[in-house]
């Protein structure tokens, strides 16, 4: 998947419900030119709420997807040959608002984070792609942050598996925290394995991992900020080496932090500010691990909630939220961005994953 040659496969997940003054029609499949960066339209799939975040198994014949403002999981079969989604099914998440999804090292399990109460759920996947029912939740808690409006509940954000397939990271918006779990195959359920304070009102969202070397960085919604850590990776702690703003210091708006990628090289982290509207580029330092601002970039829309690169890593997408679009850069060699025509008009864009269309 990191070195395709054939034409790519894009998922778009997005909002659907007037609450979220959502705009989208559900789940959208296109094909993806990887020379250009150009989508072209397959597929969509209606009669889905809310489908804000997506993941796609190891294999590539399965697509999962949950449900914001909702309390639900779904699991998709993909048509390998022409990349079209037929439903397999849906099961309980336990929670309100599951906000992301990440699958175990093996495919074998679906981690979910519940938003709005506080709790992880743990879904095994069957031999089929189906999911079966979690069997306990994982409660998430926390002392809550000064906000008193953006930080009412511990608020789990994020649970990505690190880059050893060994323990899931829970940024927690409300808690002013990042919980690292790990998970208990037998039972079906995450442990907490370790967890780190960040500043008081930071409110951590998304983070990501260092390909190579055992750091982990983490954008921060309420302050606009980013931190980096040295990573533990046999006890999963975190340890804080440094914390910048995400926006210039130029800039006196209103701004929040969004989400947060490394590239494969590992000489930069790129992350996208709501507010400011831009994408961030900014070099690690291949000794000490810290982070120096090299580059923002105007998103051409509103709200860039999510954004991705594609599988080779020649272009980046960004999801535009309120700007009901997706914009394409081109990565260059030293990892700064350059617009590119490639644009395409999708209602609330909320999420993008890839996967290479099969011989």
């Amino acid at each position: 998947m990191k070195n395709p040659t054939h034409a790519l496969l894009a998922y778009v997940g997005s909002y659907t419900t007037p609450g979220r003054n959502g705009r989208g029609n559900g789940i959208n499949v296109y094909k993806v030119d990887p020379r250009t960066g150009a989508f072209t339209h397959l597929q969509h799939l209606g009669g889905v709420e809310n489908p804000s975040f997506l993941a796609i198994d190891p294999s590539g014949r399965y697509l999962y997807s949950i449900h914001g403002d909702r309390s639900d999981a779904t699991a998709y079969s993909i048509d390998r040959r022409t990349g079209r989604l037929a439903l397999l099914n849906r099961e309980s998440t336990g929670g309100y608002n599951p906000v992301h999804l990440a699958l175990d090292a093996n495919g074998a399990f679906l981690a979910v984070a519940n938003y709005g109460s506080d709790s992880l759920a743990v879904l095994p996947i069957r031999a089929d792609g189906r999911l079966a029912p979690y069997s306990t939740l994982t409660p998430v808690g926390g002392t809550l942050g000064p906000h008193r409006v953006q930080q009412r509940n511990t608020a789990p954000h994020h649970i990505p598996l690190d880059r050893q397939g060994r323990f899931f990271y829970v940024p927690c918006k409300g808690s002013d925290s990042v919980v690292t779990y790990r998970l208990d195959e037998i039972r079906g359920v995450l442990v907490e394995a370790a967890r780190v304070t960040a500043r008081p009102g930071a409110a951590p969202r998304h983070i990501d991992f260092h390909p190579k070397k055992a750091l982990a960085y983490v954008i921060n919604e309420l302050d606009s900020t980013i931190t980096t850590y040295r990573q533990d990776r046999r006890s999963g702690k975190l340890t804080p080496l440094q914390t910048i703003p995400s926006t210039p210091s130029d800039f006196t708006g209103y701004s929040t932090g969004a989400e947060i990628w490394l590239d494969r090289a590992g000489r930069n982290v790129y992350v996208s500010n709501r507010g400011h509207d831009s994408i961030g580029v900014f070099a690690i330092d291949p000794a000490a691990g810290t982070l120096t601002a090299r580059q923002w970039v105007p998103t051409k829309g509103g709200t860039p909630r999510f954004f991705a690169f594609d599988p080779d890593q020649k272009h980046l997408y960004v999801a535009n939220q309120d700007g009901h679009s997706i914009v394409t850069y081109k990565v260059g060699r030293d990892g700064r961005l350059a617009p590119n025509a490639a644009r395409v008009k999708v209602g609330s864009p909320a999420c993008i994953v890839f996967s290479p269309i099969a011989d």
